[in-house]
């Protein structure tokens, strides 16, 4: 017989009844209780853990599925309120689908795993603060939804997020937003980002995921805040800020960087046919796009070398900063085929686009501004002008407005999400005179809290 939980949940807590005849609410106030509750969870249950610290000393196994439109969703009974101590930690079984994980505080030494068979399972609303090393989230199953999490403070070696796959595969479109990662502090030279898309060895392989929405702070663990390493993926609308890590396209092809907004971090980029554009990037220390070095001309699948650029395409960015504004990292093998257009160059002093000698780069319908421009481009003042936000845009009269030059259909709406209208104006701000402008994301947009 079925304990019915009566009162209402939280409103984090979203319950999508299944069946009438099997769906139910049930409130556990052990760890055995959670796991015989687990054991026993029909399509459309909703399992919620009393308030309180529980230290897991074996594995919480969740064995049982649900549905598209009826998840067994597993949470705490309010988000944040009821934290896993112990050893041991949540253990999705091989297979399992349509799990809803939200709203604990894990406090413990396990790490999380979503593996390889196991699809459309979420992670939400979640607090992750691990005592144990090595990466703390790591999915590995098709069409893994993970949102509104915190993770936070660490020191370690090891990445706050890894999504990867079976040993000849990527997951397959995991979905990555409004989650907070906040600082970072692992002190040596490699092996702390906040998210790792893939490894060298899957470089490859089609992932097709999306990152979005994330706000990273203090993410100082790496050069790399996101790091991706497999091919086909969307990282868009997210904000750094006070952090050394970059967005960067390690290994892989055909990837979109798009609509972010970065303060103090920046853009680097190995590899095939990806979009960087309609970005924010304002980096007082120069460097804000990097065309990464080339030690190979391209790499194979199993390479760990630096794949040199290749017919990638910079336009519609506005990039703000000191010199070499838009960089190159050198190598034998130089960019090659790549495009660089319609963006705003802005610096303070030096020679503002810096790429190494024998790079072969279409320049067309940039604005440069502050510094000797170093490409051919429009050497003119953009008449930026500071918002409430903090962000420089374009004032009416700019030379920017109506002057981009080339056909980029993929830069169609701004980094408001406002459609352009043709000609498109240079830079990721298209000009209107009033209407909806983005803000940077703040604490109040991601993790546990949000809406």
């Amino acid at each position: 017989m079925r304990l019915l939980f009566v009162p209402l949940l939280a409103a984090a807590l979203v319950v999508v009844p299944g069946p009438a005849a099997s769906a139910a609410q049930i409130r556990v106030t052990s760890l055995p209780a959670l796991q015989s509750a687990m054991d026993k969870a029909n399509p459309g249950d909703t399992i919620v853990l009393a308030d309180g610290s529980y230290s897991a000393g074996s594995t919480l196994s969740i064995k049982r599925s649900g549905t598209g439109s009826a998840p067994v969703t597993i949470a705490a009974e309010h988000t944040g309120k009821a934290t896993i101590t112990g050893s041991k930690t949540f253990s999705f079984a091989g297979g399992v689908h349509n799990v809803v994980l939200q709203g604990f505080k894990f406090r413990n030494g396990a790490a999380l795993s979503v593996p390889a068979g196991a699809s459309h399972n979420r992670l939400s609303r979640n607090d992750f603060q691990l005592t144990g090393d090595g990466n703390w989230v790591s999915v590995n199953g098709d069409d893994t939804e993970v949102d509104h999490n915190v993770f936070q403070n660490r020191t370690s070696q090891g990445v706050f997020l890894q999504i990867l796959g079976p040993s000849d595969a990527m997951a397959q479109n995991v979905h990555v937003h409004h989650n907070y990662f906040y600082n970072h502090q692992f002190s040596g030279d490699n092996g702390g980002e906040s998210i790792r898309l893939g490894l060298s060895n899957h470089q490859s392989y089609s992932a097709h995921a999306v990152v979005e929405n994330n706000l990273f702070e203090k993410a100082d663990g790496d050069i790399e805040a996101i790091s991706v390493k497999s091919s086909d993926n969307v990282i868009r609308y997210n904000t750094i800020r006070d952090s050394k890590g970059y967005i960067v396209l390690r290994h892989g092809n055909r990837s979109t960087v798009e609509g972010n907004v970065l303060f103090g971090s920046g853009i680097r980029f190995h590899g095939n046919d990806h979009k960087i554009v309609n970005n924010y990037v304002a980096n007082s220390g120069g460097r804000a796009i990097v065309f990464g070095s080339g030690d190979e001309a391209d790499s194979g699948p199993t390479s760990k070398l630096h794949d040199r650029p290749d017919r990638d395409t910079v336009a519609y960015n506005t990039l703000i900063g000191s010199s070499s504004v838009i960089d190159g990292d050198g190598g034998n093998f130089k960019p090659k085929d790549c495009v660089v257009a319609d963006n705003i160059v802005k610096g303070s002093s030096g020679t503002l686009v810096t790429l190494p000698s024998g790079s072969t780069v279409k320049y067309e319908g940039n604005i440069t501004f502050g510094g000797t421009a170093g490409i051919p481009s429009r050497n003119v003042d953009p008449k930026l002008v500071k918002d409430a936000a903090g962000l420089y845009r374009l004032a009416s009269g700019s030379p920017a407005i109506d002057a981009g030059t080339g056909s980029y259909p993929y830069a169609a709406k701004d980094f408001d999400l406002q459609a352009r209208t043709s000609p498109f104006d240079v830079g990721a701000d298209e000009y209107f005179a009033s209407g909806t402008t983005r803000v940077p994301l703040t604490k109040a947009d991601v993790g546990p809290a949000a809406s």
